[in-house]
């Protein structure tokens, strides 16, 4: 067992790896920057240390600082959490160059699975259906111009380094790919550092679907079934349950035909750790492979509320060594979850960020609800990082259960001195389609675009 992790990341996810490792009787250290002195983390962890500026690029991204940090202070792990350097290959194979357990997969695994456009040549490779597309990135706009003729317009173009929404462009002809085409470049660029593309068919409105599966060192994957990710705002997620009501009401043989392409994905990269494979789900029903994410996902504990098993957990065992003591048909998904983000935003002033002082802060309890935060009356919410504060889960028997919970429980959440998206996530609640489980991609665009922005403000 390892005695002690350090925690390589802020806010919620932070505070959710200090508890697992608590009860597994595992100390922790917190690293922090500046800005994040008062934070929860650093309050939770057995010793923290600053590791710099505000900046992420100053602190939560510097690789020699959180070395530093973890040789000082004579750790056995560190945990990445999601985000920053939970999917740079470069900080696995340091960790394991100090003498330090990567609690995730291997440098050789995560290479293997580096970019959008390698992760799909895999994927290919390994029988999984993708969409039409480059065969790898696109150097020049007369190539991208010539791969969107051949599979036919609308395409996305997206960046091979790509990630929460950035670097993506849909165009419908000539002109608006060249014009998305060199956005895409410069805004990979300044986001990831890569300003590699690739251009796939743009399939319009679909499902976004994602299984998640776990591996250990000895040769054994399984999946713990899927969640439905489609209720997004510019690529991102807002809203994810599991099970998914597409699969449930209208495609129930996808869920064991995309588990089993989620495991052969995952051996075609001899992974090992948690993971997430994501896919599209067309109204027909047919699925192609989007990207492998290899880390913890922010969305994860709707699926320990409906399978019982604790992910982080799992992870850390795993990175021990330690072989998986759970069987795929160990595997039993009891009832419905569902997970709201809370963000400190506005959605009617184009989701802008709001950072600030959270004046008063009540959050939901009661039976089935589950809250995943860092805040705390009185905090200050830092402009420099992810505007996610938390995250609202609900547990019902059945999804309808899980429906009246997630509405009373967002209710009662109560933040103010900045804005937050709670009015939208509630609107999406009462939603007649969103309750009937009718939705894509496209749903909150429309939902902005609708009457229904009246109800909206009324509930912000």
């Amino acid at each position: 067992m390892f005695e002690k992790i350090l925690v390589a990341n802020r806010g919620e996810i932070a505070v959710r790896i200090i508890r697992a490792c608590k009860e597994l009787n595992i100390r922790t250290v917190a690293v922090y920057s500046e800005a994040d002195a008062n934070s929860m983390h650093v309050q939770l962890a057995d010793e923290a240390v600053c590791i710099g500026k505000a900046p992420a690029s100053e602190s939560y991204l510097r690789i020699d600082r959180i070395i530093s940090a973890a040789e000082i202070t004579d750790v056995d792990a560190i945990h990445p959490g999601y985000g920053f350097l939970s999917e740079n290959p470069h900080f696995a194979d340091v960790c394991e160059s100090c003498n330090i357990r990567f609690i995730g997969p291997s440098a050789q695994a995560m290479s293997a699975l580096e970019n959008k456009a390698v992760s799909r040549a895999l994927a290919k490779k390994a029988g999984v259906p993708v969409p039409p597309g480059s065969d790898g990135p696109v150097e020049t706009e007369q190539e991208a111009i010539e791969v969107a003729r051949r599979i036919g317009y609308p395409v996305m173009i997206k960046a091979i380094a790509g990630g929460g929404g950035r670097g993506m462009r849909v165009a419908h002809n000539d002109v608006s790919l060249v014009k998305g085409y060199h956005t895409c470049r410069t805004e990979a660029e300044k986001a990831f550092g890569n300003s590699g593309v690739y251009i796939e068919k743009y399939i319009e409105n679909p499902h976004h679907i994602e299984f998640q599966i776990l591996a250990d060192r000895h040769g054994h994957i399984i999946h713990l079934g899927e969640r439905d990710c489609s209720i997004q705002r510019r690529n991102q997620k807002v809203i994810e349950e599991t099970p998914s009501p597409l699969i449930e009401t209208r495609f129930k043989k996808l869920r064991e035909k995309m588990g089993r392409a989620a495991i052969k994905i995952a051996e075609a990269a001899r992974y090992t750790n948690a993971g997430t494979v994501e896919f599209i789900v067309d109204n027909q029903g047919n699925f192609y492979f989007l990207e492998m994410n290899k880390r913890i996902q922010v969305e994860h504990p709707i699926t320990e509320e409906v399978t019982g098993i604790d992910l982080v957990q799992q992870q850390i065992l795993l990175a021990m060594g330690e072989p998986l003591k759970i069987k795929q048909s160990d595997v039993h998904f009891r009832g419905h979850a569902i997970e709201c983000r809370i963000n400190a935003e506005d959605p009617f002033d184009d989701f802008r960020p709001s950072p600030g002082r959270v004046e008063m802060y009540y959050q939901p309890g009661g039976r089935g609800v589950r809250v995943d935060t860092h805040v705390y009356a009185g905090y200050t919410i830092p402009p420099y990082y992810d505007s996610m504060i938390g995250k609202l889960i609900t547990y019902g028997r059945d999804r309808q259960e899980a429906l009246h919970r997630m509405s009373r429980a967002l209710s009662e959440y109560y933040i103010t001195g900045i804005k937050t998206n709670i009015g939208l996530q509630q609107a999406i609640l009462q939603d007649p389609n969103f309750r009937k489980g009718s939705y894509d991609t496209g749903f909150i665009e429309r939902l902005l675009g609708s009457a229904r922005r009246e109800l909206i403000e009324e509930r912000a």
